[in-house]
């Protein structure tokens, strides 16, 4: 859960997605793509002394994941010994108070923590946390993610956590000597001793030798002042104070009648900066609802503080039923739910019953749930016709589901979690029974098969001796057979072996009359080829004179052309020339003439000019049409010699060439 519905674009584009959602009917699987449930009994148990108890969770939904939770529990006056931090860890103080200590830039850092405080540490810190040394205070019970800082899942080749002691004795005696600077004896002295679990009871002041031995090593990990919390006499140890962020001390994000929300991201908690885990928190009263919703960038993982409920959460209906169904649990307090982004989800309180549960969500970016009903439902701002063509139903009828609600986020929902818990219990049983039927009908057809096995076994032995006796008649026949076959054999042989030999010789004699035909046949076909190769060269001779001639023809028609092309140029080139002086001595008349008398006399000559122009272009056409019939006369002139001199070719061969 993050912050509340705000519109972004890209709720239009999902909605069109869970319009085509599949209200299948409940399901009780613990695994889906749609999401998981770990139930607090599910928990595995890492460390269990009479001090405090850790324990863990890993949880997937669907690909998304595997996501590590642990769950810190310590008495009053109990201390987590010092540890080395692999992964982002992001926490949640659900009860009591303590301090938590870590090492930072060669200092010690120290916030008091109590319930509902919110803190992150980063990787690569040494931290140790420390339960209120009140006896009579509530135990301090944190729940923390450990997460990668690029996409939350979880690296469980390394874990989460490291020891500090153990990390120190990996090293050998004598460079533990060298580093500290102490006498071997001291470092002999430690490895002896019995090392203590993760989480000790807080000794008293007469105890502490040895814990005071173990702070000097642990001063070189933690920094200068590193391994305070062992030294009691030390009056002058300073540690830097550091606030966390409270959600109950904090406004809620979304409040009404039906419960609260409320969401910390990194504008809350400055040391969320560089993490993509956010933490939210939601309290419905009894017989509420957070109403359908999906988140379009987040993974949510959540933990049930206090009463319980169902919830719902539905695939995608473009997701294949073998790999996603849809799903609904019954929740209690310390069961663990996760929920991957663009499943919708609903969480229900009963009647009887509250239901707060707080979680982290995993996302890069900002996470805007989407939610299906209410004020703020992404169906309020789509077409309402286009939504009832996808419903199947009425402008009016689509009206009334968009319209009804008022209220949006958390909703009353009265008896819904008892609905919810009906189906899926009804379901669960029809499931039982289902798998009950699959089991008789599995029994009867393996005593079917077994019947069918038996019978046809027997049938098997009868059909063995069967074929015994019918193998020996064989034998018998063929043995009898065979006597006959063998006579029968050499009469046939003898009768071959004449046969074959008759075919022999006339197959020698055919072999020798289609050898001499054709020996013939390539004696005719050299005769031939040798014929038409000859007709070849004479043909290809004829072809030769024909393309020189003309080749003679065309140059001889090339040179009279350029001949007449320049006399032609010639001419008209005169003929420039008599214009341009007849134009000079033109101008030259015109400046001797009056005003009047050269407008008279320029139309007049240019009435000559016109006249005399078209007689010129109609010589010049005729003319041009003399030089064209000229050479198209010679031209027929020139083939009627070639005519005359070659005569017309025959098509008949003598001899194997052409005859002219």
């Amino acid at each position: 859960m993050t912050k509340p519905f705000l519109l972004s674009p890209f709720s239009i584009l999902v909605i069109s997605f869970l319009l085509l959602l599949n209200p299948a009917a409940a399901r009780t699987e613990h695994d889906s793509t749609a999401g998981s449930l770990v139930k607090k009994s599910q928990r595995t148990t890492l460390v269990e002394t009479e001090y405090g108890q850790v324990s863990e969770v890993n949880i997937s939904a669907g690909k998304n994941g595997p996501y590590h939770l642990e769950f810190i529990t310590l008495d009053p006056n109990s201390l987590f010994l010092p540890v080395l931090l692999h992964a982002d860890m992001v926490f949640y103080v659900h009860t009591g108070s303590g301090t938590l200590s870590w090492a930072d830039d060669n200092e010690t850092k120290t916030v008091n923590l109590r319930r509902g405080d919110i803190y992150r540490l980063q990787p690569g810190s040494v931290f140790y946390v420390q339960g209120n040394v009140d006896p009579e205070r509530e135990k301090l019970r944190i729940h923390a993610l450990f997460s990668n800082a690029d996409d939350a899942s979880f690296e469980a080749s390394i874990g989460a956590y490291s020891s500090i002691v153990d990390l120190v004795f990996g090293f050998h005696t004598k460079t533990l000597q060298s580093a500290f600077k102490v006498p071997e004896e001291v470092i002999e002295a430690m490895r002896n001793t019995t090392r203590p679990p993760v989480i000790v009871h807080l000794a008293s002041k007469k105890r502490m030798t040895f814990r005071e031995l173990e702070a000097r090593f642990l001063k070189t990990i933690l920094g200068r002042n590193g391994g305070d919390f062992f030294d009691f006499d030390n009056k002058k140890k300073k540690k830097k104070k550091t606030k966390v962020y409270n959600i109950f001390e904090a406004e809620p994000d979304f409040n009404n009648c039906y419960g609260w929300s409320a969401t910390v991201d990194s504008q809350d908690l400055r040391f969320l900066k560089g993490s993509n885990v956010g933490v939210f928190m939601v309290n419905l009263t009894k017989g509420s609802m957070m109403g359908p919703h999906w988140n379009p960038s987040a993974t949510e993982i959540a933990v049930v503080l206090q009463g319980q409920g169902m919830l719902r959460m539905v695939c995608s209906s473009r997701a294949k039923q073998s790999e996603c169904k849809n799903v609904s649990f019954r929740v209690k307090e310390g069961d663990v739910f996760a929920v991957s982004r663009f499943h919708p989800m609903a969480q229900m309180s009963f009647n009887n019953d509250s239901l707060i549960f707080m979680g982290f969500s995993t996302t890069t970016k900002k996470n805007y749930p989407q939610f299906i009903a209410g004020k703020r439902s992404v169906l309020q701002v789509m077409d309402k016709r286009i939504l009832a063509l996808s419903f199947n139903v009425t402008n009016t009828t689509l009206d009334q589901i968009v319209s009804q609600q008022k209220d949006s986020l958390i909703l009353d929902c009265t008896s819904c979690a008892e609905e919810e818990e009906s189906i899926m219990e009804e379901e669960i049983r029809r499931e039982k029974k289902e798998e009950e039927e699959k089991a008789r009908k599995k029994e009867e057809e393996e005593a079917r098969k077994r019947e069918e096995e038996e019978e046809a076994r027997k049938r098997e032995e009868e059909e063995e001796e069967e074929a015994s006796r019918q193998e020996e008649e064989r034998r018998q026949r063929e043995k009898e057979q065979e006597q006959k076959q063998e006579e029968e054999e050499a009469r046939k042989r003898e009768k071959e072996e004449e046969e074959a030999r008759k075919r022999e010789e006339e197959e020698a004699r055919k072999r020798e009359e289609e050898e001499e035909e054709e020996a013939r046949r390539q004696e005719e076909e050299r005769r031939q080829r040798e014929k038409e190769q000859e007709q070849k060269r004479e043909e290809e001779e004829y072809r030769k004179r024909e393309e020189e001639e003309e080749a003679k023809k065309r140059g001889e028609e090339e040179q009279e052309e350029a001949r007449q092309k320049e006399e032609e140029e010639e001419a008209r080139r005169q003929q420039v020339e008599k214009q341009q002086e007849r134009k000079r001595e033109e101008e030259e008349r015109e400046k001797n003439i009056g005003e009047e008398e050269g407008k008279e006399l320029e139309e007049e000559e240019a009435s000559k000019r016109a006249e005399k122009r078209r007689r010129e272009e109609a010589k010049a056409r005729e003319q041009e049409e003399a030089r064209r019939q000229g050479k198209e006369g010679k031209r027929i002139g020139r083939e009627e010699e070639e005519k005359a001199e070659w005569g017309e070719p025959e098509t008949t061969l003598k001899g194997g060439a052409f005859w002219i």
